[in-house]
């Protein structure tokens, strides 16, 4: 199968699928961690030595790039996959008990993707922007206070909070799917793999929630 072919087939567009997210998942574990660096509470040293290594890293800059074109890409995948399906199913079936085929969030993987995408706007306009503004002028740029800026606002707090549940369901279902799409779908490994991805979603996105709450309410000085 060429290149072309692969990529135009349901299979080569599930497996594009599987691997930008695999890829945005990988992300997610570096963004956790040094977001977490909050939580030693000193004043914002660790976060801040932490957020400027990233901003600075010609490494990371790379990464930053691919990581743009692996969530347009899953975007990108994920729209066209919809709209095949339902061009395939026009009329849908009539269902008694969705639960007993799916979860909800199975079926509900674009309103959440469309919940995230509008949550990440929101984060990249508060986070990634001024940081990037700040580096292009060589400006030193103080990412802490930005965060507790930002998280002093509950209005703020509500909406990242309403972005991380979207994100952890997406994930709940997304996990494992991936390593469907990839073709790995045992009977000994998927249990395994949905523990794993269900156990991720939870602590990951409980880490992501905890860093806007514990702000808010004056855990973190």
């Amino acid at each position: 199968m060429s290149k072309e072919n692969f990529s135009k087939s349901t299979i080569g567009k599930k497996i594009i699928m599987g691997l930008t997210g695999l890829f945005l998942i990988s992300f997610l574990v570096i963004h956790v961690t040094l977001n977490s660096f909050i939580f030693f509470n000193d004043g914002g040293v660790s976060f801040n030595a932490g957020a400027d290594f990233m901003a600075h890293n010609p490494i990371i800059r790379i990464l930053e790039i691919g990581l743009f074109l692996g969530l347009l890409a899953h975007i990108y995948m994920a729209l066209v996959l919809t709209l095949k399906n339902n061009k395939a199913r026009p009329v849908k079936y009539a269902v008694t008990n969705g639960n007993a085929n799916s979860k909800w969030y199975s079926r509900s993987m674009g309103i959440l993707g469309s919940l995230l995408l509008l949550f990440l706007v929101v984060h990249l306009s508060n986070f990634w922007v001024p940081t990037k503004v700040a580096v292009f002028a060589h400006e030193t740029h103080d990412t802490f206070a930005g965060m507790k800026e930002v998280f002093s606002k509950w209005y703020f707090v509500a909406i990242y909070m309403v972005g991380v549940i979207s994100l952890c369901y997406h994930l709940l279902h997304g996990f494992k799917s991936a390593f469907q799409s990839l073709g790995i779908n045992h009977k000994k490994y998927t249990p395994i793999i949905a523990f794993v991805g269900n156990a991720f979603s939870i602590v990951v996105c409980a880490l992501f929630a905890a860093m806007p709450l514990t702000m808010f309410f004056g855990l973190i000085k």
